[in-house]
């Protein structure tokens, strides 16, 4: 079980909002509102500066004010976009991100013949899933192992409020200083999060405390930079036109879409050990003669003709400036070379998962 939870502030006094099958959650073991309770045997403590019920009115006004904060979202050009930590995501929360990020997990999902993970994971007690999106990986951990607890986290309350008892979800920013126990988390999940953080060297660096000896943690991306084998990828000009201003639109704001192919050094560099990073080829359309390709091909499509939107909206608006006609007229002009059928591109997608050592030094 995780030794401590974040607790209710978010690092600089915004608050994480949890919510779990009971209305508080359980208390964790080691977190500030466990250890400071008094034992059976005490009596409970008067606040004798307490004159009247102020402070309990004011707690659930806050309480109000937080949860109704982070659900005030920020439309934009079409959009919705979070609100906690506004700004430090630039992709959308809509419902149509939401239906772009099922289908994912479900190609991630063919591509591992069914399996939600490649680390050799045995009876896991503990997994945290950073940046959960709409939850379906924690949700889908937490039936496959019942007897470990599962948090998944993001800056968006947009997950289902139906799951396993197991499973739990708070509102909460990876990247900021994390409060779990040390030693207390079996394994860390992360899905997609190119774009999402900053400092790297900072995100492995926390994961490895929190880890047991012995856990592992595994991060689950696809580049945005696609190619072919035949040549056919020189055809789709305005597909690199549009990766190349996205590779310097991110490179700018500070959280790359285009790095997922350092993690392996990086979790290396940060003390991890028997780093793998497993590389398969998934192809944008039905032109494999393979039938499974084919068919993992239909649905990458399809979800990539969904992710141009999201993922240029906001980078190119803000980040490089263009407007929004010009920046929909590119978006027109890539989805338009992702449907011919002449290009045969495909973009590499990276399972990379490493170790915390069985002791450390």
């Amino acid at each position: 079980m995780f030794e401590a939870a974040r607790s209710s502030s978010g690092g600089d006094g915004q608050t994480a909002w949890q919510y779990t099958h009971e209305e508080n959650g359980p208390l964790m073991k080691g977190s500030p509102s466990y250890d400071n309770q008094p034992r059976p045997d005490e009596p409970l403590q008067v606040d004798s500066d307490l004159s009247d019920d102020g402070d309990a009115t004011s707690s659930i006004d806050d309480r109000t004010t937080i949860v109704s904060s982070i659900r005030n979202y920020k439309h934009e050009n079409g959009r919705r976009y979070h609100s906690f930590r506004d700004g430090e995501y630039l992709l959308p929360n809509d419902d149509r991100e939401q239906d772009r990020l099922d289908l994912g997990h479900h190609i991630f999902k063919l591509i591992l013949n069914g399996d939600l993970f490649r680390s050799p994971i045995d009876n896991p007690q503990s997994a945290l899933d950073i940046c959960t999106g709409t939850g379906l990986w924690a949700i889908d951990f937490a039936e496959q192992f019942p007897g470990a607890e599962v948090l998944g986290t993001d800056l968006s309350p947009i997950q289902p409020t139906w799951f396993p008892s197991n499973c739990r979800f708070e509102v909460d920013d990876a990247e900021s200083d994390w409060l779990y126990g040390h030693q207390s988390i079996d394994y860390v999940h992360a899905r997609g999060v190119s774009g999402s953080i900053r400092d790297w060297g900072k995100l492995f660096s926390q994961t490895l405390h929190c880890l047991r000896p012995g856990g592992w943690m595994e991060i689950q991306e696809y580049e945005t930079v696609a190619t072919s084998d035949d040549g056919t990828f020189d055809l789709a000009t305005n597909f690199k036109q549009w990766q190349e201003k996205l590779n310097e639109a991110s490179q700018m704001f500070g959280k790359s879409f285009m790095d997922c192919s350092k993690h392996k050094g990086r979790l290396e560099e940060a003390g991890f050990v028997n780093v793998t990073d497993d590389v398969y080829k998934v192809p944008m359309g039905t032109w494999p003669k393979d039938k499974k390709m084919k068919e993992i091909g239909r649905f990458q499509l399809y979800q990539m003709l969904e992710a141009i939107e999201p993922f240029s909206l906001a980078v190119f608006t803000r980040v490089l400036k263009w407007t929004p006609e010009e920046t929909r007229e590119l978006i027109d002009k890539v989805k338009a070379d992702l449907c011919n059928p002449k290009v045969h591109m495909y973009s590499r997608f990276h399972f990379i998962y490493g170790q915390k050592p069985e002791s450390e030094n």
